[in-house]
């Protein structure tokens, strides 16, 4: 009897969904984009949300009928990348903090406001998605990205962070080859989650990016 084929709900940093069997360390949905088993389309809402994997969600069936569709990221910082933002529900400490960093870095406003959830969402949404559903980029010199941000070089996803600039997989990190400071790059992340990170907001990363955990 051959083996079912994994599901279609992997999540690359283009925020694309794809067939692999390596789970990751985060869940996350964009609403129901299934029918039966399979994917009809990209997203539903435009609260894309990353959410934590623990004991009930081990009580959930994956792609039941009239439930969000499941999705999994390698990391935090590939969920950013992909466009997807923390959970009010189950990481709400984690969402007020992204919410914080999000508007002091992209608002004009008071500090410490938090602007409705709703408005961020609308905002990532433009920044992430063209007009035909593909993926959003725009192109920066490599030295003006912070740490946590996404470019993709040469077909491959990168990350930048402490340990260099990394090659991503389903799987985990590997060293990456240098670049030029001044090498024009496509960046995957959105324009204003690159901004929180340059406001001193981190995303936590997979253990195979080989530093400290930097996520704050």
């Amino acid at each position: 009897m051959s083996e079912r084929p994994p599901l279609q709900n992997r999540v690359d940093p283009w925020g694309r969904l794809r067939r692999e069997r390596t789970r990751g360390s985060l869940m996350g949905n964009r609403g129901i984009l299934h029918v039966g088993q399979e994917i009809v389309r990209p997203w539903a809402t435009k609260a894309w949300v990353t959410c934590v994997l623990d004991e009930k969600f081990q009580k959930r069936k994956p792609f039941s009928p009239g439930t969000y569709s499941e999705l999994f990221f390698l990391d935090e910082a590939t969920a950013f990348a992909a466009g997807h933002r923390p959970c009010r529900v189950c990481q709400r400490q984690r969402h007020d903090h992204f919410n914080t960093a999000w508007t002091a870095a992209n608002a004009s406003v008071a500090a410490g406001t938090r602007l409705p959830i709703a408005d961020i969402d609308k905002a990532l949404h433009g920044e992430r998605t063209e007009p035909g559903k593909g993926k959003r980029t725009y192109t920066v010199a490599l030295a003006d990205l912070p740490l946590g941000a996404f470019f993709e070089h040469a077909g491959q996803a990168r990350l930048v962070w402490s340990t260099g600039l990394l090659v991503w997989s389903f799987t985990g990190y590997t060293p990456g080859a240098p670049l030029a400071a001044d090498a024009q790059v496509e960046v995957l992340t959105p324009r204003s989650i690159v901004q929180s990170f340059r406001g001193g907001f981190r995303p936590c990363v997979h253990k195979t990016a080989n530093a400290p955990d930097l996520c704050h």
